[in-house]
C-alpha cells in the first residue's frame, strides 16, 4: 500500500472546508479562488480513491471518507501550527509575553517594570493580565505567573513565597482600631477573589484564630484583590491584605498592618512556563528578578505568628 501523503495544499483545503462545511469560506480562509480550492480537494480524492464530499445543491456533506480524515487532518494542522508558533518564540529571544492574574499585574508588576527595564533594555516585556489557565501554544506566552493550589506537573512551576494576609488599613484609622476587638466598630473589606479556593483564609477564620468575636458578615465585598486593596488605601475600610500585593502600599505608608497574626495561605504563587525552556537566557533573566523582587515582603514576616490557614478547622 501506497502511504504517502498527499501534498500539504490539498489537505490544508480539505480542512478548512470541512471545518466550514462551505468551499466559499474556505477559499476566503486561506485566500484563494473557490475554483482553487475545489481543484485541490478533487486532487486529493484523486490520491485517496474516493470522494471525501458529497457535493449537494447548495452545500456539502463529508462522506464516510471524509468523516474518517476530518478530525486527523485538524488535529494535525493545529499540532503545527503550535509548533510552528513555538519555534517562532525561540528565535525572538528579545521578546518575552507572560500573563498574570488582573491584581497581580497591577499591584506587583507595573511599579517595579522600570526595574526590570533599567536591568535588561535587550528584552521587550509583553503582557496578558488574565486569570485564564495558561495554555503556552494556544494563548503564545512564554511565562505565567499564577496563583493556587494544585501543580500541572507538564509544566515548570516554581513557588515564588509564602502568602500570607493580616488585617491593613489606613495610618488614620489605626488610630482608632488598637486591639483586634476594635474590628468590630469598622467597616470590613472582603477580597473574595479566592473563594473558589474553598481556603480558611478569610475573616472569620482569621478572627477565630485570634480569638475574637466580631460581625463578619458584613461590609465592603469584591471581587477582585486590588480593588479591595483600593477601597482600604481610600480608607473605606479594614482589608485581610495579601501580602506580596500590598507590599508596596505597606512599604510607601499607605497601609499599615498593626497585628501581628497572619494567615498563610493553602495555595502560592508561582513562576510557571513550559518545560525546558526555565534556562533560556530571557525567561530565566524574568525569573531571576522575580524571585529577587518577591523576597522583598518577606522583611514583614518579622515578630508576627504565622499561622496555617489549612489547620484552622471550617
Amino acid at each position: 500500500m501506497n502511504e504517502r501523503l498527499p501534498p500539504l495544499t490539498a489537505l490544508r483545503a480539505f480542512e478548512s472546508a470541512a471545518r466550514h462545511m462551505s468551499f466559499a469560506k474556505a477559499a476566503e480562509e486561506l485566500n484563494v479562488t473557490p475554483a482553487a480550492l475545489s481543484y485541490q480537494i478533487k486532487a486529493l480524492e484523486a490520491d485517496l480513491g474516493t470522494p471525501v464530499f458529497h457535493r449537494l445543491n447548495r452545500a456539502v456533506a463529508l462522506t464516510e471518507a471524509g468523516r474518517a480524515l476530518a478530525p486527523g487532518a485538524t488535529d494535525a494542522f493545529a499540532t503545527l501550527s503550535a509548533a510552528w508558533r513555538t519555534t517562532k518564540r525561540l528565535n525572538n529571544s528579545g521578546v518575552l509575553t507572560v500573563t498574570a492574574g488582573p491584581a497581580f499585574t497591577s499591584k506587583w508588576l507595573a511599579p517595579r517594570l522600570y526595574k526590570f527595564a533599567q536591568a535588561h533594555p535587550e528584552i521587550e516585556l509583553r503582557f496578558n493580565a488574565s486569570l485564564r489557565v495558561a495554555d503556552f501554544d494556544r494563548d503564545e506566552v512564554d511565562v505565567a505567573i499564577r496563583f493556587g493550589i494544585d501543580v500541572d506537573p507538564n509544566v515548570f512551576a516554581e513557588s515564588l513565597n509564602t502568602e500570607w494576609l493580616t488585617p491593613m488599613m489606613t495610618p488614620e484609622l489605626a488610630r482608632t482600631i488598637k486591639t483586634p476587638a476594635d474590628l468590630g466598630k469598622t467597616t470590613l473589606v472582603h477580597d473574595d477573589s479566592v473563594a473558589f479556593l474553598k481556603m480558611n483564609w478569610d475573616w472569620p477564620s482569621w478572627c477565630k484564630a485570634e480569638g475574637v468575636d466580631v460581625d463578619t458578615e458584613h461590609g465592603l465585598r469584591f471581587s477582585q484583590a486590588d480593588h479591595a486593596l483600593d477601597a482600604a488605601m481610600a480608607g473605606a475600610g479594614v482589608v485581610l491584605g495579601r501580602i506580596t500585593l500590598a507590599t508596596r502600599a505597606l512599604e510607601s505608608g499607605r497601609l499599615v498592618a498593626p497585628f501581628d497574626l497572619g494567615l498563610i495561605a493553602d495555595a502560592q504563587f508561582r513562576f510557571v512556563c513550559p518545560k525546558g525552556q526555565e534556562d533560556r537566557p530571557h525567561i530565566r533573566a524574568f525569573r531571576d528578578w522575580v524571585q529577587d523582587e518577591v523576597s522583598a515582603s518577606r522583611k514583614f514576616e518579622q515578630g508576627r505568628r504565622l499561622v496555617l490557614s489549612k489547620n484552622l478547622a471550617a
